[in-house]
């Protein structure tokens, strides 16, 4: 099959029944031998076969990359076999039925309710109705957003019309460089699928200069129609369908449609195992087990209660430091990002430094604690966590970390020990966490007015706890051309099976979150970011960040689209005591995790953090290269020299309840 037909040409018919084929048209005269051969006047002789010209500009195109070494033979055009590609087309249509049936049942059973849907698409229409009342209510303004599409559309036909007569012409507008929808060669080979590209990318450009050149909009509703636009742009790609994407235009044709049969067969498989919602597959779920392949670093779960296990790691070194290091992960995702595998393990790795680790593993919440309130994952998270550790260790005084909201929970747990005078916790390690929520990024689409926030609440009320895949879709939705359209392309276009991959298993494995905890979340960090004003109360005490002054090292990645670099860097002003700010390169999983062994990326090391002004600080900074890993465990050892023999889980004071990673984790959504 080669990339430069996509519709199969009619076979050569041997001869049959001593039936000679017709004879071959004549070359036309004065033709020297080799040349391309031009197109003829319409000849009075109507049985004569015009003579199609190959355009003598256009290079050979390359085959396509096959997804497999079946067949070692030469590309061939594809060739439809008509009776296959309706049974298949008939299968398809089963497939489909089933899907159908997988999604209306759970309606039908009354197992699904009202999902709020109608809403979130309302405050879209709104939200965007806002951008069109302000171009279209002066004329001068409705004359120029048609005229400014109308001049790049008429840009590119030209340049079509120069392509199609042969000469040389300059794509008109072209994908970012990081951009992986366009890269099979067809999309600028062929001059259909590059004008299609083009147009698309023409029209969204546009949309979204409309909306950034809006006047009057408050920055929320600004961020809101940016994100919305966005959105409808990456559905709306040209990638996403069959007969616009070439390299999936090729595939049905060669396959006769029996990869959209598989796609079918996924999308229902998908269906159902979402209960009636679309769960799409990222990785290989049977490729991996928590407890199996997943989260192995040698410990035991010594403490729980309604919301969390507490694990203890074994030591790995005959002597540990004196002060124990206590991990705060998030609640909205698993502990065990931490501890993939042994490679790419931060807790196996701070082990082997000669820690001692202990690690919250957060309850996968029911609607029996639904009324599990932010005070109470403070009081039965780290403040029970620090009991347990100052009764198996007999120290006073721990190092913590806090991973994204689990950071968020750690400060503010410091400025309530602060108010208590309790300083058992003697430094603190924030990994892309935030305090302040002014710049936090696209999360804040979905808190950003009472309205939406209401509908959040209705929804958890109906169950006593916003459902994962709730917060997984919207992590998801703020980089749907990387965690979204890629796997539908993949799984229900091409029919394929994801790629088995640790880091997106984890990803999709959501956790629930009690519905009076994340209502005071939204409410007091994203809506009206209480903290670093010093307007919040947790558990009837009013907390100040200035008052925490315990040493700080305050991690931010730097292409985070969950807690923006920016926000962290904010974030770091409002702590009362010294604050290391520390930059890493990638994003706000990779960025975190990234073994030194790896050799990837890069760290930024500065002056104190300051204002808003994050590019100054970066144009201060020095580089690094690799992991930030090293640089922090310097930073521990600065603030904890001592050395003491190693400890044993339980310490002899508590019976070990069951091996790490323990059960909690492993209760899916």
């Amino acid at each position: 099959m080669t990339t430069e037909r996509l519709t199969a040409s009619p076979p050569t018919q041997p001869e049959a029944d001593g039936k000679k084929p017709k004879a071959r048209p004549r070359k036309a005269r004065g033709t020297a031998a080799g040349a391309p051969r031009t197109a003829r006047a319409p000849s009075p002789d109507k049985t004569r076969p015009q003579v199609i010209p190959p355009d003598p500009e256009q290079p050979p195109k390359p085959a396509p990359p096959k997804p497999d070494a079946a067949s070692a033979e030469a590309p061939k055009a594809p060739k439809l076999d008509i009776e296959m590609l309706s049974k298949n087309i008939a299968r398809m249509v089963e497939e489909g039925g089933k899907a159908l049936a997988a999604y209306l049942k759970p309606r039908e059973q009354g197992r699904i309710g009202a999902d709020g849907s109608a809403e979130e698409i309302a405050d879209v229409v709104r939200t965007l109705g806002h951008v069109l009342e302000y171009w279209l209510a002066d004329p001068k303004r409705a004359i120029e957003l048609q005229t400014s599409l109308g001049k790049a559309f008429l840009e590119l036909w030209v340049a079509a019309v120069r392509r199609m007569i042969g000469e040389d012409a300059m794509p008109v507008v072209s994908p970012e460089p990081r951009d992986k929808r366009f890269t099979d060669p067809e999309w600028s080979s062929n001059q259909y699928f590059d004008f299609v590209k083009q147009a698309y990318l023409l029209t969204v450009k546009w949309a979204d200069e409309l909306v950034k050149n809006t006047k009057g909009l408050d920055p929320l509703t600004q961020q809101k129609a940016e994100f919305y636009v966005r959105q409808i742009g990456n559905a709306i790609a040209p990638s996403n369908f069959i007969l616009t994407n070439p390299e999936l235009l090729r595939e049905t044709l060669a396959s006769n449609a029996d990869n959209l049969v598989r796609g079918m067969h996924n999308l229902a498989e998908d269906i159902a195992a979402g209960g009636g919602d679309l769960r799409i597959k990222q990785s290989d779920p049977s490729k991996f087990e928590v407890g199996r392949n997943l989260a192995l670093t040698p410990g035991k779960v010594i403490y729980q209660n309604d919301l969390m296990q507490l694990i203890q790691y074994g030591s790995s070194t005959a002597t540990v430091m004196q002060r124990p290091l206590l991990i705060v992960p998030p609640w909205i995702n698993k502990f065990y990002i931490l501890d993939l595998n042994p490679e790419k393990s931060f807790i196996k790795w701070c082990v082997d430094q000669g820690l001692t680790v202990f690690c919250i593993s957060w309850v996968n919440p029911d609607s029996h604690l639904a009324r599990k309130s932010f005070a109470d994952y403070m009081r039965e998270g780290p403040l029970a966590a620090l009991d347990v550790i100052e009764k198996v260790t007999g120290k006073t005084k721990v190092n913590a970390i806090g991973y994204c909201v689990g950071g968020t929970l750690l400060s503010v747990t410091l400025a309530y020990m602060a108010e208590q005078h309790d300083h058992r916790i003697a430094s603190a390690t924030l990994f892309a966490a935030q305090v302040d929520f002014a710049f936090s990024g696209d999360l804040k689409v979905f808190a950003a007015d009472e309205q939406q926030i209401e509908q959040v609440e209705r929804e958890m009320a109906e169950r006593g706890f916003l459902e994962g895949k709730k917060m997984a879709n919207a992590f998801n939705l703020m980089r749907s051309n990387d965690l979204i359209w890629p796997y539908v392309i993949n799984n229900y276009l091409k029919g394929k099976s994801p790629f088995p991959f640790d880091l997106l298993y984890w990803n999709s494995d959501a956790t629930r979150m009690p519905a009076a905890n994340h209502s005071f979340y939204l409410r007091n960090c994203y809506f009206e970011n209480k903290l670093t004003k010093g307007e919040m109360e947790v558990a009837g005490v009013r907390l100040d960040l200035k008052n925490v002054t315990v040493p700080i090292y305050n991690l931010a990645t730097r292409e985070d689209h969950i807690a923006p670099a920016k926000s962290v860097f904010v974030g770091s002003s409002f702590f009362g005591g010294p604050v290391k700010f520390v930059l890493a390169g990638s994003g706000h999983i990779a960025g975190v995790v990234n073994p030194p062994q790896f050799h990837k990326y890069q760290f930024w090391t500065g002056p104190k953090p300051k204002g808003e002004n994050l590019d100054g600080w970066i144009a201060k900074a020095t580089e690094h290269p690799g992991s930030w890993w090293p640089n922090w465990i310097d930073w521990i050892k600065g603030h904890d020299a001592p050395m003491v023999a190693a400890r044993v889980p339980g310490g002899g004071k508590l019976k070990p309840i069951e091996d790490a990673p323990g059960s909690y984790v492993k209760v899916r959504d």
